[in-house]
């Protein structure tokens, strides 16, 4: 943890933080803070440490904040897909919070034109990925592994620095709906992205969640369109990966709530780019004085995000994927200090610094799988942040004729490391 009693006030890095940005955009209530009075990187859980410490941590230091004369103080920003990972979370020197429809007009700068891309790198590789889709689903055969998420990043490097607030501008113009969100971290970079997905709401003493499993992408024309979302609804494939995350999430909500409303089949919501299938589940807390943030730790990693059962998901991820989530697949949000907030999936998202963007996408693994179509459906979900960068990937991510060879000559005189199975 970080503490700035007085003076001017920095992130790790040494970087001013009296002016960083904070953005939190939901149909249910906005919110926009400004500076950091306090940064807080505890792990959430830790080997040999109550959860409950990290609670306190942060009750404490929204205490420090009111001693300071900030009134109404709040905890905002992203927690990481691991909870054993240093969190970045800031109690911030101002807050606002208003209504999505008195929000001020979408910036003007969003139809300026941002850095060009200068290259596009996809970790892992199409070849690998699709390898671990089938790594994966070996996995099935020979574990109690029914569900994993398998994720990519995709590194893109820009001609000149960009500007967070104009590409914060153009998602919330392009995604006007779901979780919009726009956060500084602990180390300079901002977390900016447009979530369909929303893991844990607490207000007026009940708490909601709306868990997404089953994608399909969108398409161009009305019939082909509706074509496709009623054949997400009617995929047994993609029905059976949804189940997976509405029953473990009610398992584990069941312990948490006193009364608890899961609706017995799925329906459709839809991004700009993606259809989903979504559940909405409300419940009342066992526990009242519980915070939204406390809540919301008892559920992340949800199989949405992980898989099912999620500790063995969890060590599969860590063989088959190449690279560290980070806050990529966690949860983006805020709490205030009476334990009322918002949190949503850290998806459709990226980390954005100087001439530098790290995008990620996932996809649902279960044995019906095919890896062809999941590396497409991850194409598809990076569209949301490509299409705010104004980046057309497929020549972007091209290699000539000749290093396509050569790279395929490479990969087949490496000798290929064995699959690891999970029993």
């Amino acid at each position: 943890m970080l503490a700035f009693p007085s003076g001017a006030r920095k992130d790790e890095h040494g970087a001013n933080t009296e002016s960083a940005v904070f953005q939190f955009m939901s149909a249910h209530r906005c919110v926009r803070a400004t500076g950091v009075a306090e940064w807080i990187t505890m792990p959430a859980r830790a080997e040999g440490r109550e959860p409950a410490q990290f609670q306190a941590h942060v009750q404490a230091a929204l205490e420090r904040a009111r001693s300071r004369g900030i009134a109404h103080p709040i905890v905002i920003g992203a927690l990481p897909f691991d909870l054993r990972q240093p969190v970045s979370l800031a109690i911030p020197q101002t807050v606002e919070f208003f209504k999505r429809q008195d929000q001020p007009a979408v910036a003007q700068s969003t139809q300026t034109n941002l850095p060009q891309a200068t290259y596009a790198r996809s970790v892992p590789e199409e070849i690998r990925f699709r390898q671990g889709v089938q790594q994966a689903i070996a996995n099935f055969h020979f574990s109690d592994i029914r569900k994993v998420v398998l994720s990519r990043l995709l590194e893109v490097g820009l001609a000149e620095n960009i500007d967070p607030a104009q590409l914060f501008a153009r998602l919330l113009a392009q995604n006007p709906v779901g979780y919009q969100f726009r956060m500084r971290t602990a180390n300079g970079a901002e977390l900016i992205g447009a979530s369909p997905e929303l893991l844990l709401r607490k207000h007026a003493g009940r708490i909601y969640s709306n868990p997404l499993a089953g994608s399909a992408r969108r398409q161009a024309t009305p019939a082909l369109d509706q074509q496709v979302s009623q054949d997400l609804l009617h995929s047994d494939k993609d029905l059976y990966e949804h189940s997976l995350v509405i029953e473990d999430l009610q398992r584990v909500m069941q312990t948490l709530c006193s009364e608890l409303t899961v609706p017995a089949t799925p329906s459709l919501i839809s991004t700009a780019s993606m259809w989903h299938l979504s559940t909405a589940i409300e419940g009342i807390p066992a526990d009242p004085a519980m915070s939204v943030l406390e809540l919301a730790c008892q559920l992340h990693p949800t199989p949405a995000l992980c898989g099912y059962p999620t500790q063995l998901a969890r060590k599969l991820i860590s063989l088959v994927e190449p690279f560290e989530r980070g806050l990529f697949g966690g949860m983006v949000g805020w709490c205030d200090a009476e334990g009322e907030g918002e949190w949503a999936v850290s998806i459709r998202c990226g980390l954005v610094q100087e001439k530098q963007v790290q995008l990620f996408a996932g996809a649902g693994i279960v044995a019906a799988s095919c890896p062809e179509s999941e590396w497409a459906e991850t194409q598809a979900k990076l569209q949301t942040m490509l299409n705010a960068l104004g980046i057309d990937i497929q020549p972007a991510e091209k290699h000539s004729a000749a290093q396509q060879q050569t790279q395929q000559q490479t990969q087949q005189q490496q000798p290929q490391a064995a699959d690891e199975v999970l029993v």
